[in-house]
């Protein structure tokens, strides 16, 4: 008597904890008799508490419920075979939008292998499931706009640089079309870039294929006769994120275009060597030709718009410029400068 006493108490508490529950839940018998519902569930499925227990779960409501694969699924728990764990389905009601519910059911073991319960708990994720489609819309709507955008960009730049081009074979002045060549070829360079970073779907860049790519653009629209000069590129497989890799592609432009400017006077033949490389944080950018190497004394050359450029983009990245004779050749290498990287940190943000 005392053991038919302390079940009696034990299934009167069971009962009360899933009436109480704040989340939809059912109490099933092993043919999916329901013996309980919380009041979340009635509440949620607008089901009258009073008609629920001992019905059948594929009676209860407007029949709704009555779905041969979710009756396979909780029979088979049922069986012991397996737990529902997160199976999502949709739920039709009457005069109603389909409701996004995810199920678990789990077998209750409470000693006695004759009295099958089932605990199946119910979470609507109509408004979750709803918001994501809405956020996935958005993102693709995002996603045309950026490729319209990209598209646009490419164009204008394009067109930028046909005008450039244009202007330089018509004004009568060489240094005026000198001027007009280098900033052909630095649309051309920031042409390259807007492509890389078009293709660059993470927003991380992988700098191999980009910095190989933008020194065979160079190369193409400024050596006429690839047997006499090339460009090569030894590049790691850094990555680097899209800011960054624009500066140091502007960089690889500046310094190139100067070597094929006045490196290599005449018909000298020659090479430029690109290499990049990164261990952490430290990073390593050089470009060496072998031509006659650096002017000296009067001769030497007045810092002009490239050598600005590339020495703000140097400061703006940490770096510090190293210049020196390559014996033959010049040598410009720019290196990651902690030094340089704090003062660079410590300026106030724009």
């Amino acid at each position: 008597m005392a053991s038919v006493t302390s079940q009696h108490v034990e299934a009167a508490s069971t009962l009360a904890v899933i009436a109480s529950s704040n989340e939809p839940l059912l109490f099933l018998s092993a043919d999916l008799n329901v013996i309980a519902a919380s009041a979340s569930f009635c509440r949620t499925f607008q089901i009258d508490a009073a008609g629920i227990p001992g019905r059948r779960l594929s009676e209860i409501g407007g029949g709704e419920w009555a779905m041969p694969q979710l009756h396979s699924l909780l029979m088979a728990t049922a069986g012991g075979t397996t737990p529902i764990e997160g199976y999502e389905l949709e739920l039709a009601l009457m005069g109603q939008q389909p409701r996004s519910l995810v199920l678990n059911a789990r077998k209750l073991d409470d000693g006695d292998n004759d009295r099958v319960r089932l605990l199946l708990a119910i979470s609507d994720v109509t408004a979750a499931r709803a918001a994501s489609r809405e956020k996935d819309d958005l993102i693709r709507e995002k996603a045309i706009l950026l490729q319209e955008i990209q598209h646009r960009v490419a164009n204008s730049l394009q067109i930028i640089a046909s005008v450039l081009m244009q202007s330089a074979r018509k004004v009568q002045s060489e240094e005026a079309r000198g001027h007009l060549q280098d900033a052909h070829h630095r649309v051309m360079s920031i042409a390259e870039v807007q492509r890389h970073l078009a293709a660059s779907s993470l927003g991380d860049v992988s700098l191999r294929p980009y910095f190989v790519q933008l020194c065979e653009s160079l190369g193409a629209s400024m050596i006429q006769d690839p047997n006499r000069l090339s460009i090569v590129a030894t590049i790691d497989d850094s990555v680097v994120n899209a800011n960054t890799s624009v500066s140091f592609g502007l960089i690889i432009t500046e310094l190139v275009i100067n070597a094929l400017k006045h490196a290599f006077p005449g018909n000298r033949h020659g090479k430029i060597s690109v290499d990049f490389r990164s261990d952490g944080a430290k990073w390593a950018l050089s470009v060496v030709d072998d031509g006659i190497g650096m002017a000296t004394g009067s001769d030497k050359a007045k810092p002009g718009l490239g050598t600005g450029i590339v020495e703000a983009l140097a400061k703006q990245l940490g770096g510090k410029i190293i210049v020196r004779d390559a014996k033959p050749g010049t040598s410009v290498c720019i290196v990651y400068d902690e030094l340089v990287a704090k003062r660079r940190e410590a300026l106030p943000t724009a």
